[in-house]
Formats: structure tokens, sequence, C-alpha cells
């Protein structure tokens, strides 16, 4: 750290954010935490099983059981299917899969050049709008958005000569808590409202959820979120973490000299090739193309019948979505590739081999990590303690708003039915805490929730919309987060003093904001009984006749 960084960290120190981010920094490694985690895991598991703790499944009748991680079955799984574990991790092959080719891209010098040109007339108060709003709508690139966006936000802030872990925090809020805000549905929508459905049909077996059902509610979230992290960073976190001066060992150079022939033709360059990469990936996703080229399977990327592999309804570009991971590999590793040849820093293919293998060298300490936390998230599913959990904190919000049958409230009380939609959103909230899966969650939620809320007046989509508001919220103050640790060692690549306390402390504002916000928006939604999307309202009505 320089001498002019210090007074920035000794500002970072005090108030009650300095508080979290000294008792966060005191905590240990991530990679032991979840090792602590595991055997408090495994302990609570054992008095679960014992005590019998238990629910019932609402979707089928079954009584879910606590099982303990000391059955002989699951000793067997853990040992067994240690390998499996690891590489079935869908973080883990994203991310290295992302950064073979972004390895490539950064080294060569690519990244360095593009962003220095990218910004060099840009207002830089207008970064912090910019890239969140690319977050929101990464969105629609999935888990893409994680490993592509938030390292990239930290470099066009240090480009600009603002603090780097500003912009991660910025892109960080964005992509993950506005998940679920987006201009557009995209394939969560598909995903789960396609588990709101079947739980519908628990009341009505004639209900069919709309796919577009939550469109203008996301919507109105980017609207919402936007400006509220547009704030909350240039008000809060930067000033907070203070003036940023680059160092040698910064991850890119982003020094402001200005680009040289060589850089501006290797930028032209790679110009063309997202150009050709992009066409060959919407060419890929086209139906009328590929109907004279392959008519009977159609276009690889394009799902035409709407229904995915388990049966449940699927947007028809979830596979382009899907496709974006491999999308951004091809398109870094040809840019870093063409850029590097133009300045000379690609000279044969050796060196992209070196460039590739120097990325998954920096990612070791992430692999480790996702080893201890691929172990945590599989073997908290097989204890059902999730489910148990979620199942019983639904039943307590039941149980708080006097819901004892048909009728009650009627839906009638705007006040009491917001209320309770609100409810929804904090228990979304609270179990995302623990449980980090958007749809892992929905599915052990939904045959509760949606049924309930059913006889209550409140529709499907209604439900759909509080649970993901509440879901979205606390993505960014859970180390549990599967993408945390990765997002910290982004940080920790500008600053390797950076910890998890810090990262905590930079994420809480932005939650406390939108938890605020989301709450009232989600309440005044009701209240005021505005659509959702199209064709889908607030209220339902039970058939006056039995469904077929």
């Amino acid at each position: 750290m320089t001498a002019e960084a210090a007074p920035a960290q000794n500002q970072r120190t005090k108030g009650i954010l300095g508080w979290i981010e000294r008792t966060g920094d005191k905590l240990p490694d991530p990679v032991f935490i979840f090792v602590y985690l595991l055997a408090m895991l495994m302990a609570v598991s054992v008095v679960g099983a014992l005590m019998g703790w238990s629910a019932i499944n609402p979707s089928n009748g079954d009584v879910i059981r606590a099982q303990s991680l000391f059955t002989s079955e699951n000793l067997e799984k853990l040992i067994v299917q240690m390998p499996q574990t690891l590489t079935s991790f869908a973080p883990l092959g994203m991310v290295l899969v992302v950064m073979l080719g972004a390895g490539v891209a950064e080294r060569s010098g690519f990244f360095s050049a593009f962003m220095r040109a990218g910004v060099k007339d840009a207002p830089k108060a207008l970064l912090t709008p910019i890239v969140v709003f690319m977050g929101v709508m990464g969105n629609q690139a999935a888990d893409a958005a994680y490993v592509v966006l938030i390292p990239l936000a930290g470099v066009l802030f240090a480009a600009a000569g603002r603090h780097p872990i500003a912009g991660i925090a910025a892109a960080f809020a964005g992509v993950s808590g506005g998940f679920s805000a987006n201009l557009l549905p995209g394939q969560l929508d598909a995903l789960l409202l396609g588990i709101t459905q079947p739980a519908a049909q628990l009341i009505d077996p004639s209900y069919s959820v709309n796919l577009a059902g939550n469109w203008w509610f996301i919507a109105g979230m980017a609207v919402v979120f936007t400006p509220l992290a547009w704030f909350v960073t240039d008000a809060i976190i930067e000033p907070r973490l203070g003036r940023w001066t680059p160092s040698a060992d910064a991850p890119v150079d982003v020094s402001s000299a200005a680009l040289t022939d060589a850089e501006r033709k290797g930028l032209n360059a790679t110009f063309w090739a997202f150009l050709l990469i992009t066409a060959v990936w919407a060419a890929l996703a086209a139906p009328q193309l590929w109907a004279g080229i392959d008519p009977e399977h159609g276009a690889p990327l394009y799902n035409e019948t709407g229904v995915g592999a388990n049966g449940r309804p699927e947007q028809p570009l979830n596979p382009f979505f899907h496709s974006l991971i491999a999308y951004f590999f091809v398109l870094f590793l040809m840019c870093g590739v063409l850029f590097g040849a133009a300045v000379k820093t690609v000279r044969s293919h050796h060196d992209i081999v070196k460039m590739m293998s120097q990325a998954m060298a920096d990612l070791g300490p992430y692999i480790v990590l996702a080893f201890m936390a691929a172990h945590f998230v599989v073997m908290f599913n097989w204890s059902n303690l999730g489910a148990i959990a979620a199942i019983h904190g639904a039943e307590g919000i039941k149980t708080a708003f006097g819901i004892d049958g048909v009728g009650a409230a009627a839906g009638s009380d705007r006040v009491k039915v917001a209320l309770l939609l609100g409810a929804v959103v904090v228990l979304a909230t609270t179990v995302n805490l623990v449980v980090g899966s958007a749809s892992a969650k929905w599915g052990f939620m939904a045959p509760i929730l949606v049924p309930m809320l059913m006889l209550l007046g409140i529709s499907p989509e209604m439900s759909t919309a509080a649970y993901r508001m509440g879901d979205s919220i606390t993505n960014i103050v859970t180390p549990l987060m599967v993408y945390f640790p990765l997002v910290l060692t982004f940080c920790q690549r500008w600053d390797p003093k950076f910890g998890i306390g810090g990262l905590m402390a930079c994420m809480i504002p932005y939650s406390m904001f939108f938890l605020i916000f989301g709450l009232t928006m989600t309440i005044g939604w009701v209240f005021f009984n505005l659509d959702l999307g199209p064709g889908a309202g607030v209220h339902y009505t039970l058939p006056t006749t039995p469904a077929p």
C-alpha cells in the first residue's frame, strides 16, 4: 500500500462499516469458513435426525425428514462422489472456461488498450450507472455476468482513474443484488415461473402460468435499483474507499498513455472479430436460417418447442442464453490472439498456452475454495435441513397473518394483503442467507406459498414476484453465495489485503437500500393493484366450479 493510500485506509476503518470491515477481516480464510460450516452442518444433521425434525412436502404429501450426514448412505456418497461433487459444481466450470479466454485477452494487453480507448472521452460520473445497468441487463447472460462483467468493471473504473473496487462493487450490486431485475424476461422467468405452475395447479389444476407474467415488475426493479446503486456507489462506497493510486503490480495496465499504432491496429482487428463471432452466434439461434439447413432439428441454440428437458415451459432462447459462457470464451480468446499478434505479445501458439496456464494459476485459490463450497452445498441438500427450514418459515408467516382457510382476508383487504407480500419478501431475503440457489429455494417454498396465497386471492405471478424481490436483496452480503468468494478474489487482485469484511462492508449499504425500496415497491405494487405483466394481475379468483 502506498503512502497516499494510507489516509483512505484510515477512513475505511471509521464508523459502523469500519467495524464491520474490521470484524469481517478477522474471520478465517473463506476455505476454512466452509470447513467450519461443514462441521456444524454435520453435527446439526445428527441432532435433527435424532429429534425427528420434519416437514410435509405440500406438492405430494410426503414427509421430508432431517437426514444425518453420518449414515452409511451419505458417507458413501461423500467419499465415492467426491470428484463428481467438485466437477459438477456449476460455478467452477463457468469460471474456468471464461477465464481461459479472458486470460489471453488480459495478458496480451487487449483489456488495457480496449478500456483506455473506451473511457478516454467518457465522463467519469457516468461510469457508475453504465456499469450498474450493464450488470442488471447482464442477468440475461445468467452466471456469465459474474465472471465477465464484474472483473471488467474493476478494469473500467481503474482506467478512468477511479477506485477499481468501487467498480467491482457497483457491478456486483447490479448483477447479483438486481438478480431478478431486467427490462426483458429471460431464462430466470422461465425457470421460476415453471416451478410456480405445478404449485398453482395444487389449487387449480387448469391454471397456466404466464411466462411473461413478471415482465412489468422486473422492469420496475431495474428502474428502481439502477439509480439506487448509482447513489450508493458514488455517495457512500467510493468516498469510503478513498483515492486509488495505481501500483506497479496492478493486474491491468490502466495508464492514460495514448494508444500506439500497433494497439489501434489490434483493436480494429478485434472489432471485426467481435462482429464475426456475434454474427455466428446469432445465426446459431435463428430458426428461419436453420429451417433450410436442418429442418428436423432446427437451430442449435433455439428451442422451438418451448419445453425444457425436465418437461417444464422454457423460453425458446434458453439454449442461446446458456451458450454465452462459450461465446465469451471464444470472443476473449480471439480478441486476445488478434490483438497480441498486432502488438507482438503473441508470437506463437506457445504464448497462447502460457497465457492460459497463467490464468489458471491465478484461479488456484478459487479452485481450493470451490472444493469446500461444492461439498457444503451438496451436503446441505442431502441433510434436508434447508427444505425443512424454508417450509416451516413459510408456515410461520401463515400463522402470523391468521390465515386458517379459504376466504381468510379473501384478498380484499389491500393493506393486509400488501403487508403479507412484504413478509414474503422478508422471508425470501432471510432464507437466501443460507440457501443460495434461486430455483432450489423456490422449489421447496412455492408449493406452500403459491397455494396459500391463491386461497387469499393473490395470483401465482404475484407470489413469484415477491419471492424474486427478496431473493435478490441479500445475494451480495452472504459469503455462502457461491460467487461471493470469486468477487472477493477479483477485489484482491487490486488490493491483496482486501478481505471478507471489506467486501461485506462495501455491499451492505446496497443491500439495505435495496431492501427498503424493494419492500416499498412490492407493497405499493400490491396496494395499487398494478399489472405484473401482460395479462397478469396481482389478484386471483378461485373458480366457481371445480376445475377439471
